[in-house]
């Protein structure tokens, strides 16, 4: 089994700088779920206000959003990431960029969630989805490239 080194392009800190920026939207996500939960009243160990106490105040309702909202970004966060940091080795700006525009549209997505619940979430989704679909494709193919050549 032969061994490489591998080199990271000199443009690789724009790849690492967003991916940095990512574990900003987390910590915004935190603040909006923070506040939300003061409002509503709602005391910890509760994760979520039942679908009772959300359909009667709109605080808990919103405190619902705010926690799924939360929940949804550290579903994806992790294979933002992964995508990110491997697609990033072949194609760093342009990696660079799709990443930067994703922080960007789930930090819109936290603000349209929690602002204006479910359907206040779309447009940042669908940014979101774009770039992180085009993360994932250029992911790949940064792999195959780096496959050694029999």
């Amino acid at each position: 089994m032969a061994s490489y080194a591998l080199q990271v392009p000199s443009e690789y800190g724009y790849v690492l700088t967003v991916a940095a920026s990512s574990l900003f939207v987390n910590t915004y996500h935190f603040i909006l779920s923070a506040k939300a939960r003061k409002n509503s009243g709602l005391t910890y160990p509760i994760p979520y206000a039942s679908q009772e106490q959300a359909a009667k105040d709109p605080k808990a309702y919103k405190f619902n959003c705010a926690q799924r909202a939360h929940a949804n970004f550290i579903e994806h966060q992790p294979s933002f990431l992964t995508a990110l940091l491997i697609s990033g080795l072949w194609f760093p700006t342009a990696s660079a960029a799709l990443g930067a525009g994703w922080v960007f549209a789930r930090t819109w997505y936290a603000a349209g969630y929690t602002s204006g619940g479910p359907s206040g979430r779309l447009s940042g989704f669908y940014i979101s989805a774009l770039c992180d679909n085009a993360l994932k494709i250029m992911a790949v193919i940064a792999s195959i490239k780096l496959l050694p050549q029999v």
